[in-house]
C-alpha cells in the first residue's frame, strides 16, 4: 500500500518487509539517488537534471522511512530498492549512490544488470575489496560496536553528528539531518550499515566470484575518498570512467550539484 507522509511529494512505500519514504519528481528516464550516512534523501535536493524522473528514497530505518532494527546489509537494502522500483513501474534506471549506499548500488548492478542503465558512485568504498583505505576511518570500528555508540551519543546528536556535517552551510538542512538520526532507534539504524559491513563484504565477494560489473559505471571522487573507489572498481568493471571533482568535499550533491546535473542530464 502506498501512503502519503507529512512531507510534500513523498510516499511511504511498502517493500521487502519495511516501508521506505520515497520522493518522486519530474518525468522522463528514471534516475534513483541513494544517500549515505548521516544523510537522508534531502542531500539530493539540488540534483534535478532536466527531463528525468527523479526517485529519492530514504534508506531502511532512516529519515522518514519506517523504523527498523535489522536488514542493513547490501542484499537486503538492494531488495528494498528493487521493490520500490517495482512499485513505481520504473524500467531500467540510472542509479547514483554516495557513501554508505555505494556497496548496495554495486550489488544491485551485479545481481540484476538488466535493470540498471548506468551506475554513478561517489565518495564511498567497497568493503572486502582491495584498493580502499589502508585502515578504515576511526568511526567505522566505533559504529560497529553493538549498543555502545547509541548509548554514548543519544542526547548528544547535535555535537556528534554535527561534527560529520560541519561542512554544510545551510543550518536548516544540517538540523534536519541531525533530527533524522535523533534517538536510539534512528542512531542504531544508521550504525546498522556499519555493523553489516562484514556481511556486505561477503556478498560482494560472492557476486564477483561469478561475474564482473557489466553496467557502464562512473566513479566520482571528492576530497575524502578521492580515487580509491575508482581503483577498487577498475579490476572488476567492464566499462569504467572516473573523475576527481575540484572544489568538492565529501557530500558531492551539496558541494557540486552542477557537476552532477551535467553528468546525469
Amino acid at each position: 500500500m502506498n501512503k502519503p507522509t507529512d512531507q510534500a511529494g513523498t510516499m511511504l512505500l511498502a517493500t521487502n518487509g519495511t516501508e521506505l519514504a520515497v520522493r518522486v519528481d519530474g518525468s522522463g528516464p528514471p534516475l534513483m539517488l541513494l544517500h549515505g550516512w548521516p544523510h537522508t534523501g534531502r542531500i539530493w535536493a539540488r540534483v534535478r537534471p532536466p527531463g528525468r524522473r527523479i526517485i529519492v528514497p530514504d534508506l531502511r530505518g532512516l529519515g522518514d522511512s519506517a523504523e527498523a532494527d535489522d536488514g542493513f546489509d547490501a542484499a537486503t537494502a538492494a531488495d528494498d530498492l528493487f521493490g520500490v522500483l517495482d512499485h513505481l513501474g520504473a524500467g531500467p534506471v540510472e542509479l547514483a549512490a554516495i557513501d554508505a549506499s555505494v556497496p548496495t548500488a554495486v550489488l544491485m548492478a551485479l545481481r540484476q544488470p538488466e535493470r540498471i542503465s548506468r551506475l554513478v558512485v561517489m565518495e564511498g568504498t567497497l568493503p572486502g575489496l582491495p584498493g580502499g583505505f589502508p585502515a578504515p576511518p576511526w568511526w567505522f570500528g566505533f559504529h560497529a560496536v553493538p549498543d555502545l555508540p547509541e548509548t554514548l551519543i543519544a542526547g548528544r546528536e547535535n555535537e556528534y553528528l554535527g561534527w560529520f556535517l560541519r561542512s554544510i552551510d545551510d543550518p536548516r538542512l544540517r538540523t534536519s539531518l541531525i533530527d533524522a538520526y535523533r534517538g536510539r532507534a534512528r542512531l542504531a539504524a544508521g550504525f546498522g550499515f556499519y555493523r553489516a559491513m562484514g556481511r556486505t563484504a561477503e556478498l560482494l565477494q560472492a557476486a564477483l566470484a561469478d561475474t564482473r560489473l557489466r553496467v557502464p559505471t562512473v566513479a566520482l571522487g571528492g576530497d575524502v575518498v578521492g580515487q580509491r573507489l575508482y581503483h577498487q572498481l577498475e579490476p572488476i568493471t567492464e566499462t569504467l570512467s572516473g573523475e576527481l571533482l575540484e572544489r568538492c568535499g565529501h557530500i558531492v550533491p551539496l558541494d557540486r550539484p552542477d557537476a552532477l546535473n551535467r553528468l546525469l542530464a
